[in-house]
C-alpha cells in the first residue's frame, strides 16, 4: 500500500513467503486466493506485495519478457503491485524440512548470482512507475564460514548485472541469527569494503532478527550512516520471548514451538543455540531468551511467552527519520503454518483475517511513526 507523510511516498505491503508455490502458475493462483481477498480486506485500493519467487520459476519469468508481463497483469487485475522480491530462500522453503539450507547456496556460488540477477530481471518488468527502486533482500553472505573473499566477489558481479538493468534495483544484505553477518553494523561493514558495488547494494533490516541478537534499531542506523550504507528494506516481524526460562511449565509451553521445518535461534544472557531442541536441552536457564521464530506481528503475546512487537514502533521511527529514500516496509510473518495447534490457521479465510490484522497494526504504526 502506498502511504504519503511528510512528503515521502512509503511502500508498506506483505510477503508471500508465507505460501509454499513454487511455479509461475502458483504465483498466479496465490494473487487471486490470498492477496486480493487480502486487499479487499484492508479497503485498500492498491496493496503492495513483497514476492517470494524460488530459484525455478525465477529463470522461466526472466527468459521470457511474455511471461513478466502476464504476472504484471494478473497483478494489476487483482490490484496489487510488486515493490520489492525475497529472494533469500533459493527454494524448498516450505519443505518438512528447511533449517540450514536456507543459507545455500551462499555468495561463494555462482547459483546465488544467476538467481538473484533472474529476480531483478523479473522485478524490473513489474515495478510501478511510482516506484522509483525497487529491492530486493537476500541471505547474509551465507553460513558461517563462508569464504568472504569468493562472497564479496559474487555480490560484486550481482552489483555489476543490476548497473545493467534498466530500472534501479538495490539488492540487500538480510543479517541473521547464526549466519556470516548477524548484525546490521556487521552488514554494513562488509558492504564499505565493496568500493564503488555497493551503489547497487544495502541493508534489510528485519526488526526479529535484531530483537533476537540485541541490535537496538538506532544502532543499527548509525552504524548504517557511518558506513555510508543504505537500508534499503525493513522486514517487520516479530520474535518470541521466553521471560522466565527458570520455569519448567514456561519452557514446555515454549517447546510447543519447536517444529521440524525452520531454524529458530535463541539468545539469552546466558548463549546462545541454533535451534530450540539445542537450547531446551543445554542453554544456561537465565532470563530472557529471545527466540527467532516470525510470530504474528499484531500479537503482545502466546500465553507465557511474549513477544518483541512492543518494540516495533521504535524500529521504524528510527528507520523513517533516516534522510534520503524511504526503506520499504514489509510484512513477513511466514510461520503462519507451524504455528502451534490452536495458533495456526485452518482454512484460506482464516489465513487471510490473520494476515490482515497484522497489516492493518501496521499500517497504523507506520502512520504513527510518521506523524
Amino acid at each position: 500500500m502506498r502511504l504519503a507523510a511528510g512528503g515521502r511516498l512509503l511502500h508498506l505491503g506483505i510477503c508471500t513467503n508465507v505460501l509454499p508455490g513454487e511455479t509461475v502458475e502458483a504465483l498466479h493462483e496465490q494473487l487471486t486466493r490470498y492477496f486480493a481477498p487480502l486487499r479487499a480486506a484492508l479497503g485498500e485500493e492498491r496493496l503492495g506485495i513483497g514476492l517470494w519467487i524460488a530459484a525455478a520459476p525465477a529463470a522461466r519469468l526472466a527468459a521470457d519478457a511474455g511471461l513478466i508481463r502476464a504476472l504484471r497483469a494478473a497483478l494489476d487485475d487483482a490490484g496489487l503491485y510488486a515493490f520489492t522480491l525475497n529472494a533469500f530462500p533459493y527454494g524448498g522453503f516450505h519443505a518438512p524440512r528447511v533449517k540450514e539450507r536456507v543459507f545455500q547456496p551462499g555468495w561463494d556460488h555462482p547459483a546465488r548470482v544467476r538467481y538473484t540477477l533472474d529476480c531483478a530481471t523479473v522485478l524490473a518488468g513489474l515495478l510501478p512507475d511510482d516506484v522509483t527502486e525497487g529491492t530486493i533482500s537476500t541471505v547474509p553472505l551465507g553460513a558461517v564460514g563462508i569464504d568472504l573473499g569468493a562472497a564479496a566477489a559474487g555480490l560484486s558481479l550481482a552489483a555489476a548485472g543490476l548497473a545493467r538493468i534498466e530500472r534501479a534495483i538495490r539488492l540487500c544484505l538480510e543479517p541473521e541469527p547464526g549466519a556470516a553477518l548477524e548484525t546490521v553494523a556487521q552488514a554494513a561493514r562488509f558492504l564499505a569494503g565493496l568500493g564503488d558495488a555497493r551503489a547497487r547494494l544495502g541493508v534489510c533490516f528485519d526488526t526479529c532478527h535484531a530483537a533476537v541478537v540485541g541490535e537496538e534499531p538506532d544502532v543499527a542506523f548509525a552504524a548504517l550512516h557511518a558506513y555510508g550504507v543504505r537500508c534499503g528494506k525493513v522486514q517487520i516481524s516479530s520474535a518470541l520471548v521466553l521471560e522466565h526460562p527458570e520455569r519448567d511449565d514456561d519452557r514446555a509451553h515454549l517447546a510447543s514451538f519447536d517444529e521440524p521445518r525452520f531454524f529458530h535461534q535463541v539468545r539469552g544472557p546466558g548463549g546462545g543455540a541454533m535451534d530450540l531442541p539445542e537450547a531446551l536441552a543445554g542453554l544456561d536457564r537465565a532470563g530472557p531468551w529471545r527466540v527467532h521464530f516470525h510470530v504474528p506481528i499484531h500479537r503482545g503475546r502466546f500465553g507465557v511467552l511474549g513477544t518483541t512487537a512492543a518494540g516495533l514502533p521504535a524500529a521504524l521511527a528510527a528507520a523513517l527519520a533516516a534522510a534520503g529514500t524511504a526503506p520499504h516496509l514489509e510484512v513477513e510473518t511466514y510461520t503462519w503454518s507451524v504455528l502451534p495447534e490452536g495458533e495456526r490457521p485452518e482454512t484460506d479465510a482464516a489465513l487471510v483475517a490473520g494476515l490482515a490484522q497484522e497489516l492493518a497494526w501496521a499500517r497504523a504504526r507506520v502512520l504513527e511513526a510518521v506523524a
